[in-house]
């Protein structure tokens, strides 16, 4: 029995990167011999162990082997004659397929240390095409290290479309997609997760209603990027920057989708395109397992943008309409993250990343005056609904006020 720490650990040891987790494989072993050592079994695909003392796993080496499509379509051999290089060649990608014994020694049988200091993101074999999921991850640890400057390998890519045109893609489940995806929205370039899936024309068939973006035109004079796609991935781009929130970015990512629905008589403009995107939103967070306080942000978003971009010339009343809109008195937390998701949107256009937006600390001061209402002193002369009605005024009049304080 041989135990080596494997994948991520390794990888990110070499990158000088900060360790999260710990994988290992056991070669040579059984699950009878772990369970006699105090390993306890979970996994049902696979046995895989959590360590009596650290809760770290560890999986006994094996093979696979695709026998129907989808994640759960594999036969595994968990024998003890698989090898250690056996177990590392069915990885996705070469710098995943590294281990360590326990005295620190690398074993690297694929060249994944090369790939790290080329910066190159390269399949470890053509097992690659058995799990379509793998377009997502590459897709996905493209976006992880785009600021280590990392690229795909051209027959990597090649071989990523091939599997699209083959029709794989399809076949990946929708909470599996999300999985990738949420996972995805949470790195530091998540644009350039979108980017790539589009490169391999895996997007059109994953997130069709973004691919659908991408040649849709928007007036110059306030998109000089123009194009509808590109300013969506932009806005991700600038959403990560601004918070690590991925329901923020999710929100930015979706806040446009009616525009790939505009009528083509009255292009580049897109005047109700906030209601098509609530509709299309809709359907987008069916068809995927979105997390409810994902979704109702980015409803928010993509309902009220345009009021929010127009902060400095709504009344007060309006104001507070918004507010209640998004029940920003109960809950401020979602009221700031739409105003940081629609902060995204203003600067996510070409030679404006860096702009100002005096919208968002002119709203926030503005939910401030009405947080800070007290109802009390109204309590003792009003009930009901006549109490109500006081402190929606006593809120309007602090709106009022607030909206004429210039400072920032």
């Amino acid at each position: 029995m041989e135990v080596f720490e494997v994948g991520g650990a390794v990888r990110d040891s070499l990158l000088d990167r900060p360790i999260t987790e710990r994988d290992w494989v056991v070669v040579g072993s059984n699950p009878t011999e772990l369970q006699e050592l105090g390993y306890r079994q979970v996994g049902k695909d696979f046995p895989v162990f959590l360590h009596p003392q650290t809760g770290e796993e560890y999986a006994l080496a094996r093979t696979e082997k695709s026998v129907a499509p989808g994640y759960h379509g594999f036969s595994f051999d968990i024998s003890a004659e698989v090898s250690l290089e056996q177990d590392l060649g069915r990885r996705d990608l070469t710098i995943n397929a590294m281990a360590r014994n326990r005295n620190g020694e690398l074993v690297d049988p694929f060249g994944g240390q090369d790939d790290l200091k080329a910066r190159v993101l390269r399949h470890t074999s053509e097992a690659f095409t058995e799990d379509p999921l793998r377009i997502l991850r590459v897709a996905r640890f493209a976006a992880r290290f785009k600021e280590l400057s990392f690229t795909i390998a051209a027959p990597t890519m090649a071989l990523m479309h091939q599997m699209v045109e083959a029709g794989e893609a399809d076949t990946v489940r929708p909470e599996r997609v999300w999985q990738e995806t949420e996972k995805a929205l949470a790195e530091d370039r998540p644009d350039i997760y979108f980017e790539t899936l589009r490169e391999c024309g895996a997007l059109a068939v994953v997130f069709p209603e973004i691919d659908a973006l991408f040649g849709v035109p928007q007036p110059p004079r306030w998109h000089p990027e123009i194009d509808t796609g590109i300013h969506t991935l932009m806005c991700v781009r600038v959403a990560a920057t601004l918070s690590t929130d991925i329901a923020v970015r999710f929100a930015a990512l979706t806040h446009d989708l009616g525009k790939a629905l505009t009528p083509a008589s009255i292009l580049p403009r897109h005047s109700g395109h906030e209601e098509r995107s609530v509709k299309i939103l809709d359907e987008f967070c069916t068809r995927l397992p979105v997390p409810r306080r994902h979704q109702e942000l980015a409803l928010a978003v993509a309902r009220h943008h345009g009021v929010v971009h127009r902060a400095d010339e709504l009344r007060p009343g309006t104001v507070l309409k918004l507010i209640e809109a998004v029940d920003g008195i109960r809950r401020p937390e979602r009221f700031e993250a739409m105003l940081t998701a629609c902060e995204a949107d203003a600067r996510g256009r070409a030679g404006l990343e860096a702009s100002d937006y005096p919208q968002r600390p002119r709203l926030r001061r503005a939910l401030q005056a009405a947080l800070d209402v007290d109802s009390k002193p109204l309590a003792e002369t009003s009930q009901g609904p006549e109490l109500g009605a006081a402190v929606r005024a006593a809120r309007l009049a602090a709106i009022g006020e607030a909206l004429q304080d210039q400072s920032p």
